[in-house]
């Protein structure tokens, strides 16, 4: 990979490589693809540092194009197919309460860790930019001035997110 030591990779991918190892192993299978004849395929590990770059900085594709040394139409796939691969290999590990009890500790929790009473879950948001959609008009275009789209985290006291909340 293009990461010369610990520290740039943590800067580049925003995690440690322990945890990116995690990930990798989850979704490998699933985003690899076969070399061909003609050209050598972009290495899993690849895709999905390319992903991560993304969803952390919200950097434009062409500005990922001269990082990864990726074209930016390889790069707006792989972000597509590298996340749906996450959310399907996490999909089972975030999950909220079902009960009132369950309501009742995540309020006990953000009193006892925050001092914030009366809260269940935090929210906050991020425009990603990306690349204006084909006949899309000014649907993703936003107030600061460049398409992108909102992407929201809802988390409990403890950082873990929640889903479907």
């Amino acid at each position: 990979m293009f990461i010369g030591n610990i520290g740039q990779f943590e800067n580049v991918c925003r995690m440690s490589s322990a945890d990116f190892e995690i990930l990798l192993n989850l979704i490998e299978p699933v985003i690899r693809k076969k070399d061909t004849n003609y050209r050598e395929s972009i290495s899993p590990k690849e895709r999905l540092a390319v992903t991560l770059r993304f969803l952390a900085t919200g950097d434009s594709f062409t500005s990922l194009m001269y990082l990864f040394k990726i074209s930016k139409q390889s790069i707006s796939t792989i972000v597509i197919e590298v996340c749906r691969a996450l959310n399907e290999a996490l999909k089972h590990q975030v999950q909220m309460p079902h009960s009132t009890e369950g309501w009742l500790q995540c309020a006990k929790e953000f009193e006892e860790h925050w001092n914030y009473p009366h809260c269940v879950a935090a929210m906050d948001g991020k425009h990603v930019m990306l690349q204006a959609p084909i006949n899309s008009s000014r649907e993703y275009y936003n107030y600061k001035s460049f398409f992108s789209i909102v992407l929201f985290a809802l988390i409990d006291a403890n950082y873990n997110g929640w889903r479907n909340i």
